[in-house]
């Protein structure tokens, strides 16, 4: 399901981006969920990385859209941000923050379709390199490609990244069945390790980002094999 988040104060443009949005789901067969925020003040306050695009207004009252998504950029590189606005003046603004497009209201149905499917491709491409985490009661969004290893303890799943280490409930099956077609192995009973930040393979261990993690016996034959088919069978990893 693609999350979407509509900053607009004015009620007539949310109830006509609401209808845009739901009519585009409807004939592209599209699953969206949809929220909205009448200040940029509101999606700033405790804002969490779950969105996969931000339709902005700029003239809002309290903090104007294209504060807030300067905000929000340095709290989420990936969301994909769209400004809907009267002020035209600001597009060149706008690509500061890394917005993707801009629409010029009043907006018509066929141009806010356009441009939506442009904005749902970058999301659905960013989406695939992406997993969520229900970590302390919020949801945190984050690239796979920032994951160095999975680790079980406890029945707790550890994922070591290079931002820190976030611990939430579950299995390992269940964190292979996410990241299994992102290039994760396992090494072991304890850890799932991504290849691309294997930087070297010893007799039994495996060093990822710096850290030397057991490769069990059971596990070595398939490990070696999917390491050597990621590097593109110019390895020959041995041990």
């Amino acid at each position: 399901m693609l999350r979407i988040a509509i900053v607009e104060d004015e009620e007539l443009y949310v109830k006509q981006i609401g209808e845009y949005v739901e009519r585009y789901g409807r004939e592209n067969r599209v699953e969206i969920s949809t929220i909205v925020f009448g200040d940029g003040a509101e999606i700033v306050k405790d804002y969490q990385n779950v969105y996969d695009i931000i339709l902005f207004d700029i003239a809002m009252p309290r903090v104007d859209g294209m504060a807030a998504a300067g905000r929000i950029r340095e709290l989420d590189e990936d969301v994909v941000i769209v400004f809907i606005t009267n002020m035209p003046q600001y597009a060149v603004r706008g690509y500061e923050v890394g917005a993707l497009d801009f629409m010029v209201k009043p907006i018509t149905y066929p141009l806010f379709s356009m441009r939506l499917g442009r904005a749902i491709g970058r999301a659905r491409k960013r989406s695939d390199e992406q997993i969520l985490l229900s970590v302390g009661g919020s949801v945190k969004r984050i690239g796979v490609r920032h994951i160095y290893y999975v680790e079980v303890q406890n029945k707790m799943l550890h994922y070591h990244t290079d931002e820190g280490e976030y611990v939430l409930r579950g299995t390992m099956q269940g964190a292979l069945s996410e990241l299994g077609r992102h290039h994760f192995v396992r090494c072991n009973y304890w850890y799932v390790v991504n290849l691309m930040h294997v930087s070297e393979v010893k007799k039994d261990t495996v060093v990822v980002a710096g850290e030397e993690l057991a490769v069990s016996r059971r596990n070595k034959t398939a490990f070696l094999a999917a390491l050597t088919e990621y590097m593109g069978g110019g390895q020959g990893w041995s041990g």
